[in-house]
């Protein structure tokens, strides 16, 4: 059994049911600006490139009093997701404890991230930290960043963890595992399933398990 060293974790819907909160902060945000409601699957069908991104595709005439709108609602509404998902920072915990070295790629941008880092204090674990860019998604870049900054660990020996179809694609694209997090409301397993990745699971209990094993 291959020993597991290094460990990326994505955010949104991975370490913490963000997802409902970025949604709100964008219609709280957008919607006064554009003069229109929007649904939840037309703000997610948006989604990929960073928060920028997003509001460059909704509302492109606003964009920056979108983006510090934005900001200011992901920040103000956080109470909504005051904690990571129960069990994630045991988890993160026992990784530092074995020597795994942790890493974030998410596709949410830079201010948004460490809004979230800041409120669920877990930024203190990560070594590195990947953030999103407007132009378009960039998990594939990210991953293969820090597998350059980890140098002295082979590709078997690193895994992926995320919640989209978008990261099991990522993933394959430069070469690694993928643990698709099937434990989120927002999560879709039949969609990842689909793409077959490594390991499925739907709660992190038996993630946290299974990698206990591994390290």
């Amino acid at each position: 059994m291959t020993k597991i060293k290094a460990i990326i974790f994505d955010l949104d819907g991975t370490l913490a049911n963000t997802l409902p909160l970025c949604i709100a902060a964008f219609r709280r945000s957008i919607e006064p600006l554009i003069d229109r409601s929007l649904s939840d699957e037309e703000i997610i069908a948006t989604f990929g490139p960073s928060e920028e991104g997003t509001i460059m595709a909704l509302a492109p005439e606003h964009y920056e009093k979108g983006v510090s709108s934005y900001l200011k609602f992901y920040k103000e509404l956080h109470a909504m997701c005051p904690t990571p998902f129960e069990g994630i920072e045991d988890l993160l915990i026992n990784l530092k404890d074995k020597s795994v070295k942790i890493a974030m790629v998410t596709g949410k941008g830079r201010y948004s991230t460490d809004i979230s880092l800041e409120q669920f204090g877990i930024g203190k674990y990560f070594e590195t930290i990947e953030t999103g860019v407007s132009a378009g998604p960039r998990k594939a870049e990210g991953i293969q960043n820090i597998l350059d900054l980890f140098e002295d660990i082979r590709k078997e020996e690193i895994i992926y963890v995320g919640d989209a179809p978008s990261d099991i694609t990522a993933s394959r694209k430069v070469g690694i595992p993928v643990v698709a997090a099937a434990w989120a409301e927002t999560a879709e397993p039949d969609k990842l399933k689909e793409l077959c990745p490594d390991m499925l699971f739907d709660n992190i209990r038996d993630f946290s398990h299974w990698l206990t094993l591994r390290i």
